[in-house]
C-alpha cells in the first residue's frame, strides 16, 4: 500500500475543538444552554470571544436579541449535561431543569452562569458575522468566573485540575497528560 496523505474536501477538521456550554437569557423563564464546539477566544487586548451558531437554534435568537451570552467550560462530570444540551432544544425542554443544572448570576449580563461549570465567562456580542450555516457572535469579555478551587496559593490558575473535555470528530475526550508549558522549547537547561 502506498503512504501518503489522503486529500479530502474542504470541511471541518481543526480538531480537537474546546466544547463549551453557552448560557442565554435575559430573565428565568426563557433561560436556555446550547452546547457550541465552534468557540474560542479571536483577541487578547481587548479579551474577545466567538461562538457561532446556527440560526434555526433556538438560543441564537435569544442572543440576536439580548446581545450577550455566558460560556460555561464542560468537564467530565458535565459531559452528559454537554451532550444533551446539544441535541435538545430549549423551544420544548428547560434544560436547566431537565439537567438540574443550577443557574447563578453574572456581574455584568443577564445571561445566567451555569453553576456547576468551574468556569463562567461573561460575553456582550460586538457583532455578528454571517458565514452561511453558522452565525458568528463575535464578542467582548466583560468578566471570568472560577471556582476557587482551581486557584492556587500564587493566584494562577488550574485548570488542568478542572477536568476539562474536548470535542472531536463527534466525540467526547477528557484532556489528558501535559506535555510541556509554553515556551518549553527554548527553556535553557540548568548544567549539570
Amino acid at each position: 500500500m502506498k503512504q501518503g496523505k489522503a486529500i479530502w474536501k474542504p470541511g471541518t477538521m481543526l480538531y480537537p475543538a474546546p466544547v463549551v456550554m453557552v448560557s442565554c437569557g435575559d430573565k428565568k423563564e426563557n433561560f436556555n444552554i446550547i452546547t457550541v464546539a465552534w468557540t474560542g477566544t479571536v483577541n487578547s487586548e481587548p479579551a474577545m470571544a466567538y461562538a457561532s451558531i446556527r440560526p434555526s437554534r433556538y438560543s441564537h435568537q435569544i442572543i440576536k436579541r439580548t446581545g450577550e451570552f455566558v460560556i460555561n467550560l464542560a468537564t467530565k462530570r458535565l459531559a452528559f449535561a454537554t451532550d444533551y444540551c446539544g441535541v435538545k432544544s430549549g423551544r420544548e425542554t428547560n434544560k436547566f431543569f431537565h439537567l438540574k443544572l443550577t443557574t447563578e448570576k453574572a456581574e455584568h449580563v443577564k445571561a445566567p452562569l451555569i453553576a456547576e461549570s468551574p468556569v463562567n465567562i461573561e460575553c456582550r456580542v460586538t457583532d455578528i458575522v454571517s458565514l452561511g450555516s453558522h452565525d458568528m457572535f463575535l464578542a467582548k469579555v466583560l468578566a471570568i468566573h472560577a471556582d476557587k478551587k482551581l486557584i492556587d496559593k500564587k493566584g494562577a490558575l488550574n485548570l488542568q485540575a478542572a477536568d476539562l473535555i474536548a470535542y472531536s470528530h463527534g466525540h467526547y475526550y477528557a484532556l489528558g497528560k501535559q506535555l510541556g508549558r509554553f515556551g518549553f522549547s527554548v527553556k535553557k537547561r540548568p548544567r549539570s
